[in-house]
């Protein structure tokens, strides 16, 4: 946030500007600083046009976050103070998102902020785990270790998304390429040709292009009226799903789905294991822990698990109750949770079974990305020996005729 500033410098003179924090409080705290006596300070308002587009279109990523947070670890271990090497990460810093932001949190710990508050300002980039760990990390002078932790976590995260959406990105394009150049046809190129059978008077056409006949008749009687329906049905599936019960459902499909449902399961519990594990070794509390673990574990049937989870151990209870009243939670899972519960080494626990679903996870989407390129072919070949089947065999049978 920027921010018009007057001043009255050490020698009395009066000064103005432009200052760039992410408080009026932060900006008055750096002009202090500078051994200015601060006359007024009024904010910059600004509409969506002033808006800078690269800040909009070079939005920083996962990969980003990671290299910021490796470098600011290796920073911290040098000993350079936390302002100066901030100032100093900012500099090198190419995307203009990520930059403004590293300045906005080196501008709010030279004005006396903790790291880990100033992170806290910006959600969008550093997740209330992220923080928190950080918090954990000034509070027991082990920085540079905490956000060393946060760079491989985040890596390991990113490497198993990269997975998952590798797997899934060439079946989509296929399928998709195959819907679109079928309707393509259907408006066309196919009602021209199927025309010709229709004026050759053969009434003994297949069945495959009867059906064809049929399907495209409809799609170019009533075009708009289907793409109407399309759109329409698309914005309310939008909307639906970005409400709770939306997207509880589309989690719980998710879970439930056959042959990658297992898989998106392993996923979530490796995830919850590892985040609450992490937390716990941090020092954190467990209700705390388990608070934010259910905002970070990205499925809302899971959250409500964890949160139910929460307000069992206020209560007096334990994890494991919660656990096994839930079929979304494994036996083994629940089990390795009441053991560790028993012992007193929940966080140990929960770290071998975050890496016994982190290898099922992976080993399975290998296997489920082997078996995909046949089953598209299957579906490939299917569809055009329909397509030449319904074409070829009338043609066939006018040359015959003929």
């Amino acid at each position: 946030m920027e921010f018009n500033y007057q001043v009255k410098n050490q020698s009395g003179q009066i000064a103005s500007g432009v200052i760039d924090a992410p408080t009026s409080d932060a900006a008055v705290g750096i002009l202090h600083g500078k051994g200015y006596v601060v006359l007024s300070l009024t904010p910059i308002s600004k509409n969506i046009l002033s808006k800078d587009i690269n800040l909009v279109l070079d939005r920083p990523k996962t990969k980003d976050i990671v290299v910021f947070t490796r470098q600011l670890s290796t920073l911290v271990e040098a000993d350079m103070p936390l302002a100066e090497g901030l100032r100093t990460l900012a500099r090198q810093v190419d995307k203009p998102g990520l930059k403004k932001v590293v300045g906005d949190v080196a501008a709010s710990v030279e004005s006396g902020s903790s790291l880990s508050g100033a992170l806290a300002a910006h959600p969008k980039l550093f997740t209330s785990f992220y923080v928190k760990l950080v918090q954990a990390g000034e509070v027991s002078g082990k920085l540079e270790s905490s956000l060393l932790y946060l760079a491989d976590y985040m890596e390991r995260s990113q490497s198993i998304n990269s997975k998952i959406r590798g797997a899934l990105a060439y079946p989509a394009f296929v399928v998709s390429a195959l819907v679109i150049v079928g309707f393509i046809m259907a408006v066309y190129v196919l009602p021209q040709l199927l025309s010709v059978f229709k004026d050759s008077g053969i009434t003994d056409l297949p069945f495959t292009t009867r059906v064809l006949m049929a399907v495209t008749s409809f799609v170019n009687a009533y075009l708009y009226y289907i793409l109407a329906a399309v759109a329409v049905v698309g914005f309310l599936v939008f909307r639906y799903v970005r409400t709770p019960r939306g997207k509880a459902l589309i989690d719980d499909l998710a879970v439930n789905a056959p042959g990658v449902g297992k898989v998106v399961r392993n996923l979530y519990l490796a995830r919850l294991a590892e985040s609450l594990s992490t937390l716990i070794k941090s020092g954190i509390a467990i209700l705390e822990g388990l608070k934010i673990t259910a905002d970070l574990v990205g499925n809302e049937n899971y959250r409500t698990i964890m949160l139910q989870a929460e307000e069992n151990v206020r209560a007096g209870g334990t994890i494991s109750e919660v656990l096994e009243k839930h079929k979304e939670m494994p036996p083994l899972f629940t089990s390795m949770v009441a053991i560790g519960e028993r012992t007193g080494k929940l966080d140990y626990m929960l770290d071998h079974v975050s890496k016994f679903y982190k290898s099922e996870s992976e080993t399975a989407i290998n296997s489920i990305t082997q078996l995909i390129e046949p089953i598209l072919v299957l579906i490939l070949g299917f569809a055009v020996a329909i397509l030449v089947s319904s074409i070829l065999l009338p043609i066939y049978s006018l040359v015959g005729a003929s």
